[in-house]
């Protein structure tokens, strides 16, 4: 599909962002209080700090999102980001947009310098996990989350 654009985050895209991740989340997880803290606040919870939000537009219509979070500490600067809220409309899946998001927030921590990226997930998204262990995540050992649905930590180093 070549008329599937990758556009990087602005305010009038912020309830896009929310609807995409409450579709998914909701379908097969509750949404949890930091879910909610992201995507109703993603100026002060995702963007500080070199963070960004990527869409996936098709015509006018928003059909997928995710974000980069910079989780360096201070001295790190920007070290480590997490893939997080990927999402992808029901009506758009199939046609390799989570794939072409992913790549773009890939690229876009290689241009920052970030060696590691890192995201959370759960087993039974299987789709989304052989995608991203297509692009080069692998499993490792799972550290403290703020999410109950977290099962699976994988990480990529740049």
């Amino acid at each position: 599909m070549n008329d599937i654009s990758i556009i990087p985050y602005d305010t009038v895209y912020q309830s896009d962002f929310k609807r995409l991740n409450i579709e998914w989340i909701s379908r097969f997880f509750a949404i949890e209080p930091h879910d909610l803290e992201q995507l109703d606040q993603p100026e002060s919870h995702i963007l500080p700090n070199n963070g960004q939000v990527f869409f996936a537009r098709i015509g006018n219509e928003i059909v997928g999102c995710v974000a980069m979070v910079n989780t360096s500490t201070p001295a790190q600067e920007c070290t480590q980001f997490e893939l997080a809220k990927m999402a992808v409309s029901p009506t758009a899946q199939g046609k390799g947009i989570g794939k072409k998001l992913c790549m773009a927030a890939i690229d876009y921590a290689r241009q920052l310098g970030v060696k590691t990226i890192w995201l959370e997930s759960n087993r039974i998204l299987t789709p989304a996990l052989t995608m991203y262990a297509s692009v080069g995540f692998r499993e490792v050992p799972s550290v403290p989350t703020p999410y109950s649905r977290a099962d699976i930590r994988m990480e990529m180093t740049l």
